[in-house]
């Protein structure tokens, strides 16, 4: 599977470290336009102003959630198609359910490592990509 390694990627997270261990994550599978955003309202800003390729988001945050955040962008007419994997310590079923009918293209659980992340946005994007399409680079 093929993902276009010239999109850009915005990361929200309101933990600093956070945004640092996936932006690395992100680098060592070869993407090379990472912005990030410390909440959604942040984020909402800047996808308004930037056309991402993916959105990461952590669930919770302050004053908007990743949940709210995901709940905006997909009512958003120029947003709604935007690739969106929702981050999160908890595994509750219900909150799955819940992104999932929100719109979500896919949820990872921390802990992750770069393996996992890689296979969770292979399986967001379709073989058909646009121009500068390459296979995420292997991790070790």
């Amino acid at each position: 599977m093929a993902v276009d390694l010239s999109m850009p990627v915005l990361i929200v997270d309101d933990y600093t470290t956070m945004i640092r261990i996936i932006r690395n994550l992100l680098r060592q599978l070869g993407f090379e336009h990472i912005d990030d955003a410390s909440d959604g309202t942040a984020a909402l800003a800047k996808m308004e102003h930037r056309k991402y390729g993916l959105v990461i988001s952590d669930w919770n945050m302050e004053p908007m959630t990743g949940y709210e955040l995901l709940q905006k962008v997909r009512a958003h007419a120029e947003l709604s198609a935007t690739p969106f994997i929702m981050v999160t310590a908890e595994s509750k079923t219900e909150n799955v359910v819940a992104a999932k009918k929100a719109g979500v293209s896919n949820y990872i659980v921390k802990p992750f490592n770069a393996q996992t992340l890689k296979s969770k946005i292979e399986a967001v994007f379709p073989d058909e990509l646009g121009a500068r399409v390459e296979p995420l680079a292997a991790t070790a």
